[in-house]
């Protein structure tokens, strides 16, 4: 899956106009994305998004600049600590400007890379839309795999205990379904809202049991 990974890696960045050997910075973020505090922000997380965005590409204004935004995304990433976005983005701002990407590709990524902390992009933000809603496509995944993600999410958490676990992730839950719209693109909210409102509502039902 690496490997695959890896070759993705080198052609995007070939695609954006790299003036190093994209190899090495990709092995990076690849080491990243494999530390061993990670269960389901890991490879396999990293994957998947990428292959989201693919499938909403048309939907973005630049969809290399949003494939880039997905491996830097959480390539910072300690479940303990609060800034891993910001850290990311800084890491994605000091990588690609060495890599020798235009400047305003690399304020792009990182703008992105920053959404993803809360979500929030403002409406016609199309490349933040693509983002997002590869993001969050896990939440409408389904039922076992929806599972498997939670479980996963807890095990990234262990050191907190379960009480405040419960509370702080039921508390998450219900932001997530008072939301207007979980997907910003149409064919998102096709495909994953209803899915994920269950998902979210099980889940909630659980904690809160």
């Amino acid at each position: 899956m690496t490997d695959a990974l890896l070759d993705r890696w080198n052609a995007l960045l070939a695609r954006c106009g790299a003036t190093a050997d994209p190899e090495p910075y990709g092995r990076d973020l690849l080491a990243r994305w494999a530390e061993p505090q990670r269960r389901y922000h890991a490879v396999g997380h990293l994957r998947a998004v990428l292959d989201h965005v693919d499938a909403l590409a048309p939907l973005a204004a630049d969809a290399d600049a949003v494939r880039l935004a997905a491996w830097f995304h959480d390539a910072v990433y300690r479940p303990d600590r609060s800034e891993n976005e910001e850290r990311s983005a800084q890491l994605a701002v000091r990588a690609l400007r060495e890599a020798g990407l235009a400047e305003e590709s690399v304020q792009e990524v990182a703008r992105l890379v920053r959404l993803t902390a809360g979500h929030d992009c403002a409406a016609g933000d199309r490349n933040g839309e693509v983002l997002c809603d590869a993001d969050l496509a896990i939440l409408g995944s389904a039922p076992e795999r929806y599972a498997a993600y939670a479980a996963e999410v807890r095990e990234e958490y262990a050191f907190v205990p379960e009480d405040a676990f419960r509370a702080g992730r039921a508390a998450i839950l219900r932001q997530l379904l008072a939301l207007p719209a979980l997907y910003r693109t149409a064919q998102a909210r096709d495909r994953f809202d209803a899915a994920a409102r269950t998902n979210l509502a099980s889940e909630l039902s659980r904690l809160e049991s």
